[in-house]
């Protein structure tokens, strides 16, 4: 096998505010996640993905940063991040830094400067257009409502902000921008990151008079330059978002020569159960179109690009409870989703929590902290939608379904923090916890670890070619892999019902490595039942 280390991991994302609290002030720390290494070393992951630590006025929970080289006070300290390094590599773990190369805080140093003046050195660090204040250069939106553009005083311009007016966005055609952010990435990878993952990557090229944000005209021309500054000649593997990745631009993104970065998280399958590019409208999942997706990815990038695998992240919720039944059959369907995309090609991603089973939490507005939440609902009653649909959509998709506290054990506070949690803990942290799955041998804990050690046990899992079995099947999830040598079979029921499959179907399978129920050996899939098998 010539795999890279990073494609026969798997990588495990903490969203620290919401990990570990080491201190009672209620918020996840670097030494609270220090202190839980080994329950991710005993999970058998190879790297943690960490959200962003750096100091930062938390308008938008981090990815608002405002010195890229030191650590928000309440994430601990510099010397804290440093002991995670030494602390994670002697278990044999890697640390991704979550980086942050779009845009910067307000409060940043750079733009503190840029704003003085026109005249000011730093000023072309950033985007600006003239206008008059009662008139925005156009009307391009930000993603977290309301105009892209704020008027600044002290220069007379618009500033561009692609999220929110605090995260005013950085200008890559100047070349001190790029010098100064690849200076800063080496800096950590010196310090000892594992390497990065990449913050709306696809973004940094915008072209805000064509109205153009993502896949701007010098985008990949801007990446291949970082690579050559910061990855190439190392190990480090950089992950980027990009949600205008389609498989063509991916097999650029990925392209084994390492031209650009390792991989990238697409997020074609992410946006099918809603209407249009609005996230809050609602639609049920088009399962046969589920497949056909994932089947495109799977085909496309084959020997000439890198998948990443996942169903959830920070920004996304509880995949349980979006796409499985998070009440009668959550831990069956918590496996069956989990054994489905460990079986694929690419680099699989669990997002802490994932691998317990954690839902969605039903709070009132008040209760929500993420801006998003709250900007959406403000400007949805404005223009007159119900609250009960309001919030029937934070409910289905709203960030904080994935940022509750994690949730150790069935004691105060779900074992997150001695004090006042910074956003609640999902009430049903008294049956669903980490200290009552660990022993089990049936929880979803320990399907996940029996999945991330099958995947280091055979060489189809990096190579394999798919092939989906029986697509049109709607409630039929159902794909081999082979690469000449070995073969390895998911079979999943993606539904409430029973499925009836044939019989030889599982006679030439090979061995039952992995299943969603503890007694699998019939041709009758359940709800939600999932099973993994290996050929050698």
């Amino acid at each position: 096998m010539n795999a890279k280390w990073w494609q026969n991991a798997v990588i495990y994302q903490v969203y620290p505010r919401s990990y570990c609290d080491s201190d009672g002030d209620g918020i996840g720390d670097i030494p609270g996640l220090i202190s839980k290494l080994d329950y991710i070393q005993h999970l058998g992951v190879d790297a943690i993905w960490l959200s962003p630590v750096f100091k930062s006025p938390q308008d938008d929970n981090g990815y608002d940063i405002s010195d890229y080289q030191d650590i928000e006070p309440m994430f601990g300290s510099l010397e804290d991040m440093r002991r995670l390094f030494a602390e994670a590599g002697k278990r044999g773990i890697k640390i991704l830094v979550d980086m942050v190369l779009n845009h910067t805080s307000d409060e940043h140093p750079w733009f503190l400067e840029a704003k003085q003046s026109r005249d000011n050195p730093k000023h072309d660090w950033y985007v600006w257009r003239d206008s008059t204040p009662d008139c925005p250069p156009n009307d391009m939106l930000s993603c977290f409502g309301g105009s892209a553009w704020q008027w600044c005083e002290e220069c007379g311009q618009f500033y561009f902000h692609q999220y929110s007016v605090k995260q005013p966005d950085l200008n890559w055609d100047n070349p001190e921008v790029r010098q100064a952010l690849y200076d800063m990435m080496n800096w950590w990878a010196k310090e000892g990151a594992g390497g990065f993952r990449l913050d709306v990557i696809d973004s940094i090229a915008k072209e805000p008079d064509n109205k153009v944000t993502a896949e701007g005209s010098m985008l990949h021309p801007y990446i291949r330059e970082m690579s050559k500054s910061v990855l190439q000649g190392t190990d480090l593997v950089a992950v980027g978002e990009c949600w205008s990745a389609n498989p063509d631009r991916a097999k650029l993104w990925s392209n084994p020569d390492g031209s650009e970065l390792s991989m990238v998280f697409q997020f074609e399958h992410i946006v099918l159960d809603q209407v249009g590019w609005e996230k809050w409208n609602l639609a049920p999942l088009p399962k046969v179109k589920l497949k056909e997706v994932i089947a495109k990815w799977q085909r496309e990038l084959h020997g000439k690009g890198w998948n990443s695998l996942f169903w959830e992240n920070h920004d996304v919720p509880r995949i349980v409870s979006r796409w499985g039944n998070d009440k009668q059959y959550r831990e069956q369907s918590a496996k069956m989703l989990g054994i489905f995309l460990f079986g694929l090609q690419g680099t699989p991603y669990i997002f802490q929590g994932q691998e317990l089973g954690m839902t969605n939490a039903p709070y009132e507005l008040e209760e929500y902290r993420d801006i998003e939440i709250r900007n959406m609902a403000a400007e949805r009653l404005a223009k007159g939608y119900t609250m009960e649909s309001i919030m029937e959509s934070i409910h289905a998709k709203g960030r904080d379904n994935a940022r509750t506290p994690m949730q150790w054990n069935d004691g105060e506070n779900a074992g997150f923090t001695t004090g006042e949690p910074w956003l609640k803990v999902n009430p049903n942290y008294v049956t669903i916890n980490a200290e009552e799955q660990l022993d089990r041998e049936d929880s979803v804990l320990n399907c996940y670890r029996k999945l991330i050690a099958l995947r280091k046990s055979a060489d189809v899992f990096f190579d394999g070619e798919y092939t989906p079995i029986w697509p049109e099947w709607e409630e039929f999830f159902a794909y081999r892999r082979s690469n000449g040598k070995e073969t390895l079979t998911v079979i999943a029921n993606f539904g409430e019902g029973e499925l009836n499959v044939p019989a030889d179907l599982f006679a030439e399978a090979g061995e039952l490595c992995v299943s969603s129920y503890p007694d699998a050996n019939s041709n009758v899939l359940r709800p939600y039942e999932a099973r993994m098998y290996l050929k050698k």
